[in-house]
């Protein structure tokens, strides 16, 4: 139940147009990036911190976590809107990356020193102000991510900058603060009544770096995102691999509330993003200003549940059957304006469907899209005349149990009591298409308060003398040594680095024999292309990618075939490169069946060889390639190819 059907503007709507000039709408985006740090333990504990993918827990666990006020004597309201949401938390934990700690069945042990040294090295090398006594404070959390109901986070520096590189030159972006906190606990599972996380994330030791807000194109901002990771993996103390980054992007444009996108990614995700919150932000302003020169009234709530007692729509007539109710709200004055569309996809109808599905409801139907999904233009008209409605007026639909029904319509009527004002201060998740949907209400300041069971940790000079010497090199000089140190071009260079498998990269090229240049396109283009396939890169894991290329140097296997193992166990069709292997038949061949293989194929085709002489190599090498790929080594195939058509060129 949605208000997804796209409506056409009307003659006097305009038509969608191309994305808005960040600069003349005043764009903002400020980042908090929170890395993952490589070290041995967790923040509080010595659980190691190790995210295999394997799904052998030992110990499973419930709770339902509840809001505690501040020591404002003040609720936050993200809490309280999770609360609301009444689920029960399950958790999964595995000995070794998870104890007592974890499950808030012991007090945290001392800090991991590694991870603070770490993170003030980062602070030094953002030439940031570090605090002369780092404090352990209690953000409140309780949707589940935390068993405790809060994080822990200290606040290690602020101010500092980052040079980054713009269109019109350098500029400095300032940094807000710099904290050392522990990374939460991960969704593996979800449903209406239990939410279950796995604990082997939770504790592992994070840097959390908020930068100052800044005007850019979105090429432009997610370079910031780009220099900024490149400094924190020139330090050689972070991890890598998918989600040990993840990016909070704060969008704001001139009038608008600050909207704060969790959970972004990947670098080409963010760019999405902000493109698509730049469109949705201004394209709520456009509709902000049609709907201040509208006369409206204050929207009235209609019980119209008798009016649907026969309907054809599947979803009214789940929720009447379940004992639930059809509940109109009357909008008059706004007919249309549900569904005009400034940009293609931004619609007011969208943002409050999104909404109402955080009260257990599917979504909305307004009086823009109807009638359709099985709502006849009797029904439609039964409930305008039930709402006394003229032509100029406009009414949305919600079913389902009465008070959830109930409590989405509060919400969507202070949405749009909010929709005139512009932009509402909200956090969005984000998707992998770079769309962001509704998620909570931003977190107020009654959400921290003293950790009172670690004492405070000072910063002694001699400590930050010590580590200055730590410091990391220019990010171009690392790729530069890269480049010289495995023979590939500074491009590939630049592409192994950035990546999430510079550490990888580098244990294959110093284990086998196999080309450095093909190791690093492999895990980056390669790996990159059969991800855009839509293939999931979290099946494969390093010692998949370790063990085909160990096979490719052993001529166990041809190069050719890399690509074709990864995709099969990225599908999920194989759990192991074996067993890839087998299904694709990808047994290399021997030298006898190759030389039988060439001379079968050249006495297919042997009236062209005679005819176009050395011209036809290149066909013979496509049609070989296509019967022998994965089998054989390119390479291998083309000179025994050369050689063949040679001899028959000399006895010609």
């Amino acid at each position: 139940m949605t208000a997804s059907r796209h409506q056409r503007p009307s003659p006097s709507q305009p038509a969608p147009s191309a994305s808005p000039d960040p600069y003349a709408i005043g764009l903002r985006v400020g980042f908090e990036v929170h890395q993952q740090l490589a070290t041995r333990s967790k923040l509080f504990c010595s659980c190691r911190c190790d995210m295999s993918s394997s799904d052998a827990y030992d110990t499973e666990f419930f709770r339902r976590l509840r809001p505690a006020h501040s020591e404002l004597g003040e609720y936050d309201p993200a809490a309280l809107f999770e609360f609301r949401k009444g689920k029960i938390m399950r958790y999964l934990a595995r000995k070794g990356t998870s104890c007592l700690v974890e499950m808030d069945e012991e007090p945290p042990h001392d800090i991991n020193m590694e991870a603070l040294e770490t993170a003030l090295v980062i602070a030094l090398a953002l030439n940031a102000d570090v605090v002369d006594e780092v404090h352990v404070m209690r953000k409140i959390v309780i949707d589940g991510s935390n068993t405790t109901g809060f994080q822990r986070t200290m606040l290690i520096a602020t101010g500092g900058s980052l040079r980054v590189r713009f269109r019109d030159g350098e500029r400095d972006v300032r940094v807000q603060s710099i904290c050392l906190e522990e990374d939460a606990a991960r969704v593996v599972g979800d449903d209406a009544q239990i939410r279950t996380y796995a604990l082997d994330r939770l504790g592992i030791p994070l840097v959390e770096i908020a930068l100052e807000p800044v005007t850019g194109t979105p090429e432009e901002l997610t370079n910031v995102a780009l220099t900024l990771g490149r400094l924190l993996r020139a330090t050689r103390r972070v991890a890598r691999g998918l989600g040990s980054i993840r990016q909070d992007v704060n969008v704001s444009i001139d009038g608008g509330g600050v909207v704060e996108v969790k959970g972004v990614q990947r670098l080409d995700q963010l760019r999405r993003v902000i493109e698509y919150e730049m469109k949705r932000q201004y394209g709520l302003k456009m509709i902000a200003e049609r709907l201040r020169g509208m006369e409206w009234s204050e929207p009235t709530t209609v019980d119209v549940s008798g009016l649907f007692r026969g309907t054809a729509s599947k979803v009214l007539r789940t929720a009447l059957d379940g004992n639930g109710v059809v509940k109109a709200l009357a909008l008059r004055g706004l007919g249309g304006m549900l569904s005009y569309e400034p940009y293609e996809g931004i619609r007011l109808g969208r943002e409050l469907g999104e909404l109402v599905r955080f009260y257990g409801l599917g979504g909305i139907f307004h009086s823009d899209e109807l009638p359709a999904y099985g709502i006849s233009r009797e029904e439609v008209d039964a409930v305008r005349r039930e709402l006394l409605l003229g032509s100029n007026d406009a009414f949305i639909l919600l079913a389902g149990k009465e008070e959830g029904v109930d409590d989405a319509m509060h919400a969507v009527i202070e949405r749009l009591r909010h929709a005139r004002l512009g932009v509402p201060a909200e956090t969005r998740a984000a998707a992998q298409d770079g769309r962001t949907v509704y998620s909570r209400p931003r977190p107020g300041a009654a959400r921290m308060y003293p950790e009172t069971d670690i004492p405070p940790i000072p910063i002694s000079r001699d400590m930050l003398s010590r580590l200055r010497d730590s410091l990391p090199r220019g990010w171009d000089e690392y790729v530069d040594e890269l480049s010289r140190r495995y023979g590939i071009n500074r491009v590939l260079a630049e592409k192994v680095f950035d990546s999430d498998h510079l550490e990888l990269f580098e244990r294959i090229a110093r284990s086998t024999s196999v080309q450095p240049s093909f190791i690093a396109s492999t895990l980056t283009e390669t790996m990159v292309n059969l991800e855009r396939q839509g293939l999931d890169a979290s099946r494969l894991r390093d010692e998949h990618i370790e063990d085909v290329f160990a096979r490719v140097s052993r001529q166990e296997i041809a190069k050719e075939s890399v690509a074709s193992i990864l995709g099969v166990i990225m599908q999920g069709k194989a759990d192991s490169v074996q067993k890839a292997i087998d299904m694709l038949g990808l047994r290399t061949m021997s030298d006898e069946e190759l030389s039988s293989a060439i001379d079968g194929i050249i006495r297919e085709n042997y009236g062209m060889v005679e005819e176009k002489g050395e011209k036809a190599l290149g066909i013979l090498m496509g049609i070989a390639m296509s019967r022998l790929r994965g089998r054989v080594d390119g390479s291998k195939l083309n000179a025994m190819l050369k050689s063949r058509v040679e001899e028959i060129i000399r006895k010609k």
